[in-house]
């Protein structure tokens, strides 16, 4: 029998919602609009697709395009997964080496559009974003106007927590159950485990980050902490915080960061590392099996800035949200510091 890892509510950074309301009553109330983090070449044996789709899934949509250009499904990929019950734009590719496109209008259906075709020399590969734009309208909204302003305004001027979102995890949390269970022997095809054991490396990390918010460091400098720049994957190091560290800081050029568990460094010291080494004990199956399943260790940012945050309530119950965040961080992590989803 598998043995379940509740996965708890963790604790926000800005005192909680002060509202509670309905997100995704339609599609059109969830768009999202991807952003490579290059400009496609114009030539080359990949064509490139943007497209957008509503109430689809990135994968089923891959599919669908394999067997309309006649390719093997491993010649289509894309840079990230969207949600399904959303407006989403998002790029594709299609590896057609010495072919002419098809016409690509006839692939087109009531939920999906081509938006823009342009060739490029190799591949989309996973995480090549630089992030995405999200505008979303929150129905039936209910709660405490002007907290919620504050809450709105305190995101925009300190980030938020870089929490995996729930999505990560499956329905109750189940993925990381199965995380264990795959560590246990149970047997589970390739794609499943990718899934699985990000899962657990997203679960830890959210631990991780989780006490350091309960401990007010989240955001501040600990002694052998590893600090990553803003919008970059580049990390530093430093044993003791001095005055420019703590002065980037607070104008958020860099950020504290947490581990993503594999094997390695831990790529901190001292009392950073002392806090990791700790989450590790209480979950030493999980740790030891993402070691043992050759998942290289990797630092992720505790804190991220907010682009471009803009809100408006258009009426008492009715509450517009748009910003911008980079590749990996979640929209669910800007919405459970406002509201409680209903």
């Amino acid at each position: 029998m598998t043995q379940l890892i509740e996965v708890p509510e963790w604790p926000c950074v800005y005192g909680g919602p002060a509202g509670r309301g309905k997100i995704r009553t339609v599609p059109e109330d969830f768009i999202v609009d991807e952003h490579l983090s290059f400009e496609p070449a114009g030539v080359g044996e990949h064509v490139f697709l943007r497209i957008e789709k509503k109430d689809e899934n990135t994968d089923y949509v891959a599919r669908q395009l394999a067997r309309f250009a006649n390719v093997r499904q491993r010649d289509v990929s894309y840079a990230g997964l969207k949600d399904r019950h959303a407006v989403t734009t998002q790029w594709f590719s299609v590896w057609l080496p010495g072919k002419e496109d098809p016409d690509w209008t006839q692939f087109e259906s009531d939920n999906v559009r081509i938006l823009e075709s342009v060739r490029h020399a190799k591949k989309l590969k996973r995480g090549v974003l630089s992030g995405n734009s999200f505008k979303i309208v929150v129905r039936e909204w209910l709660g405490d106007q002007e907290q919620t302003l504050a809450r709105l305004e305190a995101i925009k001027a300190g980030g938020i927590a870089n929490y995996f979102g729930p999505q990560r995890f499956g329905h109750e949390g189940r993925n990381v159950s199965k995380a264990l269970a795959l560590f246990q022997g149970m047997k589970v095809k390739r794609e499943q485990r990718s899934i699985y054991l990000s899962a657990a490396r997203s679960y830890l990390f959210n631990q991780i980050l989780a006490y350091r918010i309960t401990q007010q460091n989240w955001n501040q400098a600990v002694a052998g902490d590893t600090y990553m720049f803003d919008r970059s994957h580049s990390c530093f190091r430093s044993d003791q915080p001095d005055q420019d560290i703590i002065r980037r800081l607070q104008t958020k050029e860099i950020h504290p960061t947490g581990a993503l568990w594999g094997k390695g460094e831990a790529g901190v010291s001292a009392d950073a590392l002392a806090i990791e080494q700790a989450i590790a004990g209480e979950y030493e199956d999980l740790v030891q099996g993402l070691i043992h399943a050759d998942v290289e260790r990797d630092r992720r940012a505790l804190r991220v800035n907010v682009q471009h945050l803009q809100w408006q309530f258009i009426n008492d119950q009715t509450l517009a949200l748009s910003f911008t965040l980079p590749a990996g961080s979640y929209a669910t992590a800007v919405l459970r510091e406002i509201i409680e989803e209903v």
